[in-house]
């Protein structure tokens, strides 16, 4: 039996294989961090998902909140958590833009098993469209979730970046 024949074919498999993920820009999850409902932190990259805004978990030593019935709701926990469940364990692939962000965030829209996170979580009512960067890419999924009383739209909230120019405000 030739094993060095055997030992060349397996080389050339495992380079393909490899090869073939970084064309493709699969990233497994090796080290995944969920940091709210818009941001990941992949293998030590922080990623911010493009054109979607969700509930701050912190910005400017503050956490937004929800209202449901005159009850306070951590909805960026919610928004957080919503993203955790929905990665699970599953492996990432993200189309990065050529820029990163004023933060120094790598933008991206990220999919799991084929299907657009930015989407799920706009779809089902944790993040929003976010007119100003995502040229309206994911209102019908806004209206959508709506429409449908779904995710953070069964409550009183602000609009994440209404919410920031809020803040900023405050602390002039």
């Amino acid at each position: 039996m030739d094993l060095g024949g055997i030992n060349n074919k397996l080389k050339k498999f495992l380079a393909i294989i490899i090869l073939g993920l970084l064309w493709c820009n699969v990233v497994l999850a090796n080290d995944l961090r969920v940091v709210d409902g818009d941001t990941i932190d992949l293998n030590g990259e922080k990623i911010r998902f493009s054109g979607i805004d969700a509930p701050e978990s912190y910005y400017r030593g503050k956490k937004q909140f929800c209202y449901l019935n005159e009850e306070k709701i951590d909805c960026a926990n919610l928004s957080k958590l919503q993203l955790k469940e929905k990665i699970g364990a599953n492996s990432i692939s993200c189309e990065r833009e050529k820029n990163k962000d004023r933060y120094g965030r790598t933008v991206a829209e990220c999919f799991v098993n084929g299907e657009s996170l930015s989407k799920f979580m706009v779809r089902s009512g944790y993040a929003f469209d976010w007119p100003k960067y995502s040229k309206k890419k994911y209102a019908v999924d806004e209206e959508y979730a709506k429409v449908n009383k779904l995710g953070l739209w069964t409550m009183k909230f602000e609009y994440p970046w209404k919410w920031r120019k809020k803040i900023r405000e405050q602390n002039k």
